[in-house]
Formats: structure tokens, sequence, C-alpha cells
């Protein structure tokens, strides 16, 4: 039996738990904000109060794999105890890591997060396709046979990204509506959602491209970096539906107690549902 499609767990997820994604970014300013020490007990307390907390109510939970592949092989032990934990209390965890190569390289990274029998396998991973869309045919390919799905970077909500992905490429199209061109077609004919997504900022004032992809748009960039739930229907337009809103510190400053984290999330979830429909 073919596993049931990222696509549709994902829209499950949205309309039952709605579209909230929370970060887990245990950064050395924030472990101290909760009065624990930048270490691995330290690391790890932080990342058992997050899922504890939240697991079993948001849609999402997105690890940013680089704040526990800092502290080595203990810091990595953490990360697959959290995505296991995350997943069996009903999260879909989606794994923040950004990675690109070509070849067996990239075909080793999907492994490693898109292959059941990986130990940090997980329902989707972010990619950046900045080494041609076609390096991500391993990721692709791997994700399509597991169920899981890819996020792929096309308009970041970070200020330098724009002299990459708004930059012309060949036939006058900016970079990232190539990249978002590529990722509708994957998407094409799947229901109710396709399992290909692209990361698109809610910083961005206007997107200025066509985000009709049939798939879903992680939209970063709220709270901290200045964007509301307010300004997702600007964004994204037509698309508002299927964005995925991503919050991380302003839900995770309200540690380490869990009841306020879960009412912070509560809130968040409550004021992006009221535009994400």
């Amino acid at each position: 039996m073919n596993p049931e499609p990222f696509g549709a767990r994902l829209r499950r997820a949205m309309d039952t738990r709605g579209p909230l994604c929370v970060g887990i970014d245990p950064h050395s300013s924030l472990l101290s904000a909760w009065g624990l020490q930048d270490d691995v007990a330290g690391l790890e307390r932080f990342t058992r109060t997050v899922v504890e907390a939240l697991a079993d109510r948001v849609a999402v939970l997105k690890p940013q794999s680089a704040f526990f592949e800092r502290f080595g092989s203990r810091g990595i032990a953490v990360l697959e105890a959290a995505v296991a934990e995350a997943r069996a209390a009903g999260a879909l965890v989606l794994m923040d890591a950004k990675r690109g190569d070509i070849g067996s390289t990239m075909a080793a990274y999907a492994a490693t997060y898109l292959d059941p029998a990986s130990s940090l396998f997980s329902d989707a991973v972010t990619v950046s396709p900045y080494l041609g869309f076609g390096s991500l045919r391993p990721a692709l390919d791997a994700a399509r046979a597991s169920g899981s799905g890819v996020f792929v970077l096309a308009l970041t909500s970070n200020p330098e990204g724009a002299e990459v992905q708004r930059s012309t490429a060949a036939g006058g199209a900016s970079l990232a509506q190539v990249m978002l061109n590529h990722i509708a077609a994957e998407n094409e004919g799947d229901v109710p959602l396709g399992s290909v997504g692209a990361v698109v900022g809610a910083t961005l004032g206007e997107a200025g491209v066509d985000l009709a992809v049939n798939g879903p748009l992680l939209a970063p960039g709220i709270g901290a970096q200045g964007a509301t739930a307010a300004d997702l229907p600007r964004v994204f337009g037509d698309a508002v539906r299927n964005v995925v809103p991503s919050v991380s510190r302003g839900v995770l400053k309200l540690g380490p107690s869990v009841a306020a984290l879960r009412e912070a999330a509560e809130r968040e979830a409550a004021e992006l549902a009221s535009v994400v429909k």
C-alpha cells in the first residue's frame, strides 16, 4: 500500500488543528531566557518542553537542525528523540535543514530526512534549489516514495535573499518564479494539496510572483521579523488558504511554562485561522 501523501496529511492537520507551524529554535539566547544552560542538558530540557506543550495540538513543528547540530552527536540524539515524540503525538514534523547539493550527496541528504528507516525521518524537509531545481530530484523522488514533503526555498524572509531570488533568469522571469513554476509542475493533479511546497516570506509586502503552485506555502517572518497575520492576504492573495504560517519566538518566548506556551500557540492559531481560510 502506498503511504498517504504529505499534502493530504497536511491539509487534514491544518483543517483540524489550524494552520500554525511553530519552530523549535533552541538558540543560546532563548535557552538563557528560559533559565537554562547553553549545553546539551539545556537543549534537551527546552526541546522536550516544547514538544510536550505543543505536539498534541499544533499542525506542524519545525525544528531548526543547526541548533542541534552545534552540539554534535549528543545534539542530534536530542533531535532524533524530538522528531519521534512529536510525530507520535500527532504533529507533522518539518525539518528545517535547507539542504542543497547534487547527485549522490543530495541522495544522502534525502535518505537522512525522507527515508522511513532513518532516525531523523520527518514528514517534510526544507531544501535549497539554487544549484538548479533538477538537483533536488533525489529528494523529490524520495519524498514521493515515502509520503513525505519537500519545501523549496523560493522567496525567503531575509532581505539578502532578493539579490538572488529576484534576479532575472533566462526567459525574463525571476529566479523565484522559475522555481515556483517547477513546484507547480511537480504538484500537477495532486489532490487535495500537492506535497512539494515553497518557502515564501510573510515579510515581502507583495510577493510579485504567481503562487498558484497547488502546494503548501511555508510563511516565515511572523512576529519577531515584523510580519503579522493581517499581512498574509496581501502577500499570498488567493493562495492564502494553503499558507502554513511559521511562528517561533512569538510562542517560544513564553516558556518554560507549558501552560503559557500552549496559551501563546492558541492565540497565534486563532489569529491566523481568521485570515488563512
